[in-house]
């Protein structure tokens, strides 16, 4: 059934191997999303969110099709800056989630890399080797919320984890196109309802 339409942002809740999931978009962006897992914790009462989504590589060993579990999320977002006067917080995954997502792809034999996202505001980035310097720092690859995600989840503690698929690479300029990003990219869903 469909529990939310605010905002055009389509929310269902149905049940998947007999256990109750709901799915819902949350925008692009670190704000945006961070208005809804806000809404799903303090109005719906979520205690697990997990997000799927794309991301682009920022090492030469992660390729199209990768997964990435994000165990931690830097950002180029000022948005905790309020939150931590003069002080830097580094929002990490529930361990609970990010082991259970490791065990479950070990079990069905889906590759997958765990490490440091980067949560950056622009998607559209002037400087093409901009991408460098979080990589020699070891961070994995770039999107846009869980930075947010994981932010919100310490704050209402709640289990949080963001699950990724590579899109596309900053350091070969590989990509996929959109209609296989919208179709082909399954294992990192089956991973997520299978820990939900």
């Amino acid at each position: 059934f469909c529990y939310n339409k605010v905002r055009g942002m389509l929310g269902y809740t149905g049940t998947y191997k007999g256990k109750r999931v709901s799915v819902q978009g949350s925008g692009m962006g670190i704000p945006s999303a961070m208005i809804y897992y806000h809404e799903l914790i303090n109005e719906y009462g979520v205690k697990n969110i997990i997000r799927v989504g794309s991301a682009g590589s920022f090492q030469k060993d992660i390729k199209i099709r990768d997964i990435v579990l994000a165990m931690a999320a830097s950002t180029t977002s000022g948005i905790n800056n309020s939150r931590f006067i003069n002080a830097d917080y580094s929002p990490t995954a529930s361990f609970d989630l990010l082991l259970k997502a490791s065990l479950y792809a070990r079990k069905k034999g889906i590759p997958i890399k765990a490490g440091n996202v980067l949560s950056a505001d622009e998607f559209y980035e002037d400087d093409r080797d901009a991408y460098k310097l979080w990589a020699k720092y070891g961070v994995l690859c770039v999107e846009m919320e869980a930075s947010g995600l994981y932010t919100i989840a310490a704050k209402y503690n709640v289990k949080a984890l963001a699950i990724l698929t590579i899109s596309d690479s900053l350091v070969t300029g590989e990509h996929s196109s959109s209609a296989e990003r919208e179709t082909s990219f399954n294992e990192m869903v089956e991973i997520a309802l299978n820990i939900a």
